[in-house]
């Protein structure tokens, strides 16, 4: 829609709110709601006011005031509110000097676009994220100066098996072995499907759901892929509907990466293909029926990965699942078919339109806008200078033997070794005036001093195991 439909819509629906979404720095939706007397034609392009300063990565106390500007065309009715509400998705602005603000992560997104549209490379680059979750009954966690504790509480979890009186049938799936049970072992199946009708009903267009590998209620819900900055609002509306969904039944959802211990982890693989016009640029005659320009985008993209998931794996947790062992693609070499590996080129279709390449390292804790983007400046790279990546191995990365092994480079380690790297390898993305050098001290600073930090001060409960009698 435009301004002129917007309004007319609400007109028709009868709609007596507007709620204003824009997401934060580390990748949260934020939102104030005003009523719909307050939005006109003017409202498209003169904003909202809020304060900046409370949002997370944002302005100082003293430069505190900013515009939030609607985006007709990202316009929905919210289907969780009691009155009749219209969302709208922001981008935002200096009320002062009325430029784009350059932490805005949409802002960083519609950047990457615009550079690789000036450059020529393509007009469009499509994403296809597969995010991962869970669903639990309940969630229980604190942490003080003298102890530290969590409890997640699912009627699919292995860990129900031999309690009296909680109804259990017997049907808890073993660990690693979730992955396509029919009901009632997948107790989740209604629920996923009531997830999707709604993601339906504000124009997200789904294309499957299922139960993951994972055995207390590890699911996956795949949206259709779409252009950049598109899916990455989907993604945010994807994880607005399914925690709400969730919350309606009294459950939970989350997208922690790894919030049970020897399960799988929760990834968000993600596919990007770039086309000019109706062509599709990533089909050809090399290996996988890559074109050289996917070629060279995969080697932009194992080359930079390190830093990238700076931004694709930003959590502590994240490096909880990219470990070996349980799908975890810790592998950073290019193979067709092959889920060990970083890369992978899927080989369901024979389509040149269904051509692409899915980076497995992301998890969905990463900001979509940050993560989409920094991926598309890795391939932009890639291509730009002819970077090749490493030979392709179609073998099980894991059982091959050890010299081989040691010739293959994996993932960092931590958020501290992602963090460093990002701060070693970021032209890639300041360069081409996409990122900027403040956002990037900005994040670098709240990753370290915010999470890594906090983390790394505090005693682990598994410690007290190990080292209370030392």
């Amino acid at each position: 829609m435009n301004p002129k439909e917007v309004l007319q819509f609400c007109k028709d629906k009868k709609v007596v709110a507007i709620d204003l979404k824009f997401v934060d720095m580390p990748g949260t939706w934020q939102h104030f709601t005003v009523p719909v007397d307050q939005l006109d034609e003017r409202s498209f392009a003169d904003g909202f006011g809020f304060d900046g300063s409370s949002i997370r990565g944002w302005q100082a106390i003293n430069e505190s005031d900013m515009l939030v500007i609607p985006d007709a065309a990202s316009a929905f009715l919210d289907p969780f509110s009691a009155h009749t509400t219209l969302s709208m998705i922001c981008d935002i602005q200096d009320p002062i000097t009325r430029k784009a603000y350059s932490r805005d992560p949409r802002q960083v997104a519609r950047r990457a676009v615009e550079h690789m549209k000036k450059i020529g490379i393509a007009d469009t680059c499509y994403c296809g994220p597969e995010l991962e979750f869970f669903v639990f009954d309940s969630a229980r966690f604190d942490q003080g100066m003298n102890f530290a504790h969590y409890e997640i509480e699912s009627s699919e979890g292995l860990w129900t098996r031999g309690r009296p009186g909680d109804g259990n049938k017997g049907y808890q799936m073993r660990a690693k072995e979730g992955y396509f049970p029919v009901p009632p072992s997948d107790s989740m199946q209604d629920l996923r499907t009531e997830m999707v009708e709604t993601l339906r009903s504000i124009g997200i267009e789904v294309e499957a759901h299922h139960h993951e590998v994972g055995n207390a209620g590890q699911a996956e819900i795949d949206m259709k892929y779409r252009d950049l900055v598109r899916m990455a609002d989907q993604v945010m509306m994807y994880k607005y509907v399914l925690k709400n969904v969730a919350s309606r039944h009294g459950k939970t959802v989350t997208f922690m990466p790894k919030p049970l211990f020897q399960d799988n982890g929760t990834g968000m693989h993600t596919h990007i293909s770039l086309w000019k016009g109706e062509k599709p640029l990533f089909a050809g005659e090399r290996y996988a029926g890559l074109s050289d320009l996917a070629w060279y985008a995969a080697g932009g993209i194992i080359q930079h990965a390190h830093a990238l998931l700076g931004f694709c794996a930003p959590t502590t947790n994240s490096y909880r699942r990219l470990v070996p062992g349980y799908e975890a693609p810790v592998n950073l070499m290019l193979s067709q078919r092959n889920r060990s590996a970083a890369l992978r080129i899927p080989m369901y279709s024979a389509n040149p339109k269904a051509k692409r390449i899915e980076f497995r390292c992301p998890d969905p804790s990463a900001n979509p806008y940050l993560a989409f983007s920094a991926i598309l400046c890795a391939a932009i790279d890639g291509i730009q200078n002819k970077i090749e990546p490493p030979a392709p191995i179609d073998k099980d990365l894991y059982d091959l033997e050890p010299e081989e092994a040691e010739k293959i480079a994996s993932t960092p380690g931590s958020l501290e070794e992602a963090l460093d790297a990002l701060a070693r390898d970021h032209a890639f993305l300041v360069k081409p005036g996409v990122f900027t050098q403040d956002l990037i001290d900005t994040w670098l600073d709240y990753k370290r001093k915010r999470e890594f930090d906090q983390v790394r001060l505090r005693p682990h409960p598994y410690e007290f195991v190990m080292y209370f009698d030392c």
